[in-house]
């Protein structure tokens, strides 16, 4: 069966990975549709090898260019621009899968659109599920859409619960979920010299090839904070029966243990390829060009507790995720501002946790019953972190950590 794909984020480590798949499946995947930020020459790139019918660029003024470039090309593919064009791309009607890979916010729009359509969706936007939280599960119910988790870490649950899950999650058994973390480049820093951290230094992930702004919540462990209120929303399970656990070999990706005693783990390279490749061609598995798990010559994999002292930013992930239902968005919107902020020098790397703290404390409870009061939580998270920051409203940007 021939899928046909419209990939959001297209010119991300996601993209990359995705887009890399693809290739060696043409007889399998087809691009029908994709957007990305600002990065139109690699857009260019993208549509140049994969043909698309149409590309969306969120800035006004890159999509101009992209356009101006296809045209010199004779591409006959047709360029939209802004948050509108991002929601086209999403529920574009020549694709019948979506990979939602857009950093930030900003992704938040077109993934809820795309659940409404009833999409088979690919997920690797964290922000639509910690941002849209009941909003998107109830979207994705009502449209009909079909969720597939491409994270690594709830990829790996996912292929480790059984089908009767999806369908009555209270009798398949499951005790827990066991999110794996590599525990960054900073596992075995002293707290002392944290505080020195450059963003060079926090980019630098042991095991994984990722984008600077969640290379920094690796760092932080903020993108393990994360990952818990992902599990919680896309699983359904409570708060308390999501553990992490610090794996620096990245090999185990994550668990799922069962009431019997039984603990069920999904194993590979570090490598997104795998579990895009798992998405894409659900039910089959198909070969990719991932080299093999040789565990022989990994000799042992190790596992220990986060450190919650040195990393806080875990803790308010769990705090934000069992406080009121705006804690999740101003957690994640306070941090957007603040690692932009530590990329730009403009602030140091404990910083980021001490912002997201101080947002979170000055901001009361409060429901979000619908985007536009998710979106305003957001906005007023980010006006209160650069205020904390004394940076200019906008100053410190996603786009410079993306």
């Amino acid at each position: 069966m021939m899928r046909t794909l419209a990939l959001l984020g297209a010119t991300g480590s996601i993209g990359d990975s995705t887009l890399d798949v693809v290739a060696q499946h043409p007889e399998r995947f087809r691009v029908a549709a994709v957007a990305a930020h600002r990065n139109w020459r690699k857009l260019l790139d993208v549509c140049r090898r994969f043909r698309p019918e149409f590309a969306a660029l969120l800035d006004v003024a890159s999509a101009r260019e992209l356009e101006r470039a296809l045209r010199q090309d004779g591409l006959a593919i047709r360029v939209g621009a802004g948050a509108s064009a991002l929601c086209e791309v999403a529920t574009w009607s020549g694709a019948d899968t979506v990979l939602a890979a857009i950093v930030g916010a900003a992704g938040l729009a077109p993934t809820l659109e795309a659940a409404r359509a009833g999409k088979r969706m690919l997920i690797a936007n964290k922000e639509a599920l910690v941002i849209g939280g009941a909003l998107f599960m109830d979207a994705a119910r009502a449209g009909g859409a079909t969720l597939i988790p491409i994270d690594s870490e709830h990829n790996a649950i996912f292929q480790c619960l059984p089908p009767a899950y999806a369908r009555d999650p209270g009798s398949a058994g499951v005790r827990r979920l066991l999110l794996t973390a590599s525990g960054g480049p900073f596992r075995l820093r002293a707290a002392a010299d944290m505080a020195s951290v450059t963003p060079a230094e926090a980019c630098a992930h042991p095991n994984w090839a990722m984008g600077r702004k969640i290379s920094v919540d690796s760092a932080t462990l903020m993108n393990k904070g994360l990952e818990v209120i992902e599990a919680n929303r896309l699983f359904g399970v409570a708060p308390d029966a999501i553990d992490v656990v610090v794996h620096p070999q990245s090999v185990v990706h994550s668990l799922v243990e069962y009431v019997d005693g039984s603990v069920l783990a999904q194993l590979g390279h570090p490598d997104m390829r795998t579990p895009i490749a798992q998405a894409l061609a659900l039910p089959d598995r198909i070969v990719i060009n991932v080299p093999a798990l040789d565990l022989i010559a990994r000799g042992q994999l190790t596992f220990e507790a986060p450190d919650h002292a040195r990393f806080p930013c875990l803790r308010l992930a769990y705090d934000a995720l069992r406080g009121a239902p705006n804690a999740p968005v101003v957690l994640n919107a306070a941090n957007e501002v603040a690692v932009a902020a530590f990329l730009d020098e403009a602030i140091g790397f404990c910083d980021i946790a001490g912002a997201v703290t101080a947002v979170l404390d000055a901001t009361p409870p409060a429901d979000v019953p619908s985007l536009d009061d998710a979106l305003a939580c957001d906005a007023a998270a980010r006006r209160a972190a650069c205020a904390y920051l004394k940076l200019p409203e906008g100053g410190a940007t996603l786009s410079a950590a993306a």
